[in-house]
This record gives structure tokens, sequence and C-alpha cells, in this order.
């Protein structure tokens, strides 16, 4: 039997990842989907058996798919790939009728087990894997790798900061853009006039790259925040210092070990600095400028659902890092 398989996945990245993860000798048809919308016009023909299925997704995410296939009657075994990997994000793809759910980034052996495991692949079969020829996995650019690795990054992070508070972590899509200081306010979330932000920062270094990684934490989670984590102390400028500290040494510290982990380097972390509490975006810029010159400039929005807790991190590579950072991801390139 040639299985049908659609992968789906809004990563050029990750969806050549996992066509290539795929067992040479299975008898498959391959097919590409950029997001859930596209997905669901091709589900919808009735041809494909197998999909396998990214979350964080623009247009039609993950789980907006799994509630239309399981709406619309439309039989698929899905097998959920993804970059979340907190415990309740496995929970909820499960019951929405996903088959499995493997993390990001996949490995040939795991693909290989889980369809064995599963009766999707039998064995002695002759290398039929193929891709279908108007629908390739896509292009792939030096943005398009930096995008998927922070988007494995941040899930890591995302899944620290949910065991520890048991919450549920809203992923967004990173953001990556090449700026220079004076375009660095345009990576920031836009907000408010009267929104105001507590701010930290801490710089890594290892193997040619270096960078800074800010942790923008909105004043008005504060309230949210101490309620999560059951303070019971007075709300003041010491105790909101402490959590900040707490919320930016788990998401700084869990994402850039994930980016490290990636590109196989180990990168010293230096001391964390406030630089302000209660302070408007452009003063935070100001105050960063003898950090950054130009810089690779990574965004990632996080926010908890069920609470009115918001924080920008941001991930600022020097320029002088770019060369290292080239050589770092040329596998991806390939």
């Amino acid at each position: 039997m040639t299985h049908q398989v659609l992968i789906c996945d809004d990563s050029s990245v990750a969806r050549k990842q996992m066509a290539r993860a795929l067992p040479e000798k299975w008898d498959a048809d391959i097919q590409f989907a950029k997001h859930g919308k596209e997905a669901m016009t091709i589900l919808q023909e009735g041809s494909i058996n197998i999909l396998f299925l990214d979350l964080n997704m623009p247009e039609l995410d993950g789980y907006g798919v799994l509630q239309q296939i399981q709406e619309q009657k439309i039989t698929v075994i899905t097998i959920v790939v993804s970059g979340d990997i907190q415990p309740d994000a496995r929970k909820r793809v499960m019951d929405l009728g996903a088959l499995e759910f493997i993390k990001k980034p996949v490995s040939a052996e795991d693909i290989e087990h889980l369809l064995t495991q599963y009766g999707l692949l039998a064995e002695n079969q002759e290398s039929k894997v193929t891709e279908a020829a108007s629908t390739q996995p896509g292009q792939i650019n030096e943005m398009d790798c930096y995008r998927e690795i922070a988007n494995v990054a941040m899930g890591r992070a995302a899944d620290l900061l949910a065991r520890l508070l048991h919450v549920f972590v809203v992923m967004p899509i990173p953001k990556v853009n090449t700026l220079e200081v004076s375009e660095l306010t345009m990576a920031l979330q836009s907000s408010a006039d009267t929104d105001t932000f507590s701010a930290v920062c801490q710089g890594f270094i290892g193997s040619g790259i270096a960078g800074e990684a800010l942790l923008l934490f909105y004043d008005s989670s504060f309230e949210d925040m101490a309620k999560l984590t059951k303070y019971q102390g007075e709300r003041d400028e010491k105790m909101e210092l402490e959590l900040i500290m707490d919320v930016a040494s788990i998401l700084i510290g869990a994402c850039v070990k994930g980016f490290s982990e990636q590109l196989d380097v180990n990168f010293s972390q230096g001391h964390p600095i406030v630089l302000g509490q209660h302070v408007k975006e452009g003063e935070l810029i100001k105050q960063g400028e003898c950090y950054w010159k130009q810089t690779l400039t990574i965004e990632i929005c996080y926010s908890i659902e069920n609470y009115n807790i918001n924080c920008d991190l941001l991930l600022l590579f020097t320029e002088d890092s770019l060369t290292s950072l080239r050589q770092k991801i040329a596998y991806l390139l390939e």
C-alpha cells in the first residue's frame, strides 16, 4: 500500500527536515502545506491518509486543523510534530484525535520507530518515498533557519515555565529581522501609550557568537503573576524585581540553552542586568544602545492563558556573530 502523506508546517526548514526523516524504504507519496488552511484544502480532497502536523502556524494553527478534522469527519492518521512540548499541549492534541505527539527537531530513528509501532511501516519495503512535483518543501533561506531554531528553543523555555507555574503558555510565531540599532524599536511588540515595562538583559558568548537576551515584562502583568506565584507579601518594587528576575532566569536560560544545543555551541552567560523598571520602550532601547549596533533580532512574545501576563523575549546577536552563525546553520540550508 502506498501511503499518501501530507506534511503541514509553516517552516520550510521543518518541512524539509520532516521529509528527510521519513524512512527511505517507506512506500509513500508526500505533499506539503504551509499552514492549516492549505492543509484542510488538501485533506478535503480525501486522498491523504497520514498527516504530520505542526501546531504554531499562521492562517490556521494545528489545534484548529485537528478540530476541523473532527467536525468534518475526515479520516486521516494525524501525528503532531511540534516545538511546543508543554504537557498540556500533548494532552490537548491527543484529546483532539491525534495518534501521537513528537517533539522537534525530529529524528529518523524516532519516526521509523513510531511508524513501525503503529503498523504503518512494513519490513523489507523497497525505497519508494516520493514528493509530489507541485508541492516541494520550499526554498530555505537564512532567516527561515533562525526562525525554526527559535521555534524549538522557545518551546523548551515555555515548557519549563508551564511546568513550574502549572499553566499553559501561549506559543507565538517568532519574528526574525536584521536591524540597525535605530530600527530596534520596530522589533518590539506594538503597545499602547500607557504601557510601561520592566526589563532584564543578559549577555551570552561562545564560538564566535555573542549577543544579549532582553526580557521585557509588561508592568500590567505583575498583579496576576503575584497571584499565580501565591506571593503573600506587600507588592512593591523589590517584590516586582524578584518576580521579573525569576521569569528572566527561566525564559532566558532555557531559550539560550535551546539555541546552544541546536547550534552545537557552549554559551557562557553573564550576570543579568536590570535595564529599568516601569519605563517606556524608547527609554529601554536608549539604555541598551551601548550593547547593540546592527543586530540579528529574534522576538518571541509570550503570554499565559487565562492570565493577564505578557512578556517579550528578544535575542540580539551582534553583527560580528553573523559569519559564525551562518557556518553553524549551513547544514539546514543543504
